[in-house]
């Protein structure tokens, strides 16, 4: 039985959905919440010709590390009926009102102009950085993704979750967010003891560090690769795939 299809506890909207991502991350059976959109090559070339140029869009980088963090953070998530208990309702109409009301000071006193020529390139930014943090945690090469009835917890979190391994700088600011194969196998640590627990095991220094300049080729590989076990490119589809089909 799929986790989401368990009744919701008394959790808010992003603890319910990030158990669940814990619960179904790395399974092909069970894809969709709280990861990246994902195809198989035989889905991607059994799926119709629009379900193919959305997945060709969605997965582009200029759309989702471009126009897709602004439109998730400046729009969608501002629609109260998104959200499914009272609080988070709540929560989203004080942000919208407190977002509003920042606007309309902006406006009165430096102009609209001035506000968003500051605030919007400070807001595509800082959302395409989180966006490509959250990307790669799941998306690189060497991932490990399975069938549920293969589907190995512990093997998902060390090899289906990236060591992105950053300069100690940039991990501080990103609050340790690079330790993420250690947050699956101990969900309960708090990220600044991620580090710590990294050092004191053995068999989390066995992963393999996702570097910098590694984790730039993940861009480029869109599909899973049954057949192979690895993900892999648009480009490597040896038959193309007619769009206009």
């Amino acid at each position: 039985m799929h986790l989401s299809s368990f009744p919701r506890p008394a959790l808010t909207y992003w603890q319910h959905n990030h158990l669940v991502h814990h619960g179904t991350y790395a399974d092909l059976d069970h894809r969709g919440v709280g990861d990246i959109w994902t195809l198989t090559v035989d889905e991607y070339r059994a799926a119709s010709r629009w379900m193919r140029v959305a997945y060709r869009l969605y997965r582009n980088p200029f759309i989702f590390l471009g126009i897709g963090p602004g439109y998730s953070f400046l729009i969608t998530q501002r629609f109260l009926h998104l959200w499914e208990g009272k609080n988070e309702r709540h929560s989203a109409a004080v942000t919208n009102l407190v977002i509003f009301l920042i606007i309309l000071a902006a406006t009165l006193t430096i102009k609209l102009r001035t506000y968003l020529l500051i605030q919007l390139p400070i807001i595509l930014i800082a959302g395409a950085i989180g966006v490509w943090l959250f990307y790669v945690q799941h998306q690189f090469e060497g991932v490990y993704w399975s069938r549920h009835k293969n589907w190995d917890p512990l093997k998902a979190a060390l090899k289906g979750s990236s060591y992105y391994k950053l300069p100690k700088v940039l991990q501080w600011f990103t609050g340790h967010i690079g330790l993420h194969h250690v947050h699956h196998v101990l969900p309960r640590i708090p990220n600044y003891k991620l580090q710590q627990c990294y050092e004191a095991s053995a068999v989390m220094q066995e992963v393999v560090p996702l570097t910098l300049s590694r984790s730039l080729k993940s861009v480029h590989l869109n599909l899973w690769n049954e057949k192979q076990q690895k993900l892999v490119s648009f480009s490597s589809l040896k038959e193309p795939v007619n769009l206009l089909d």
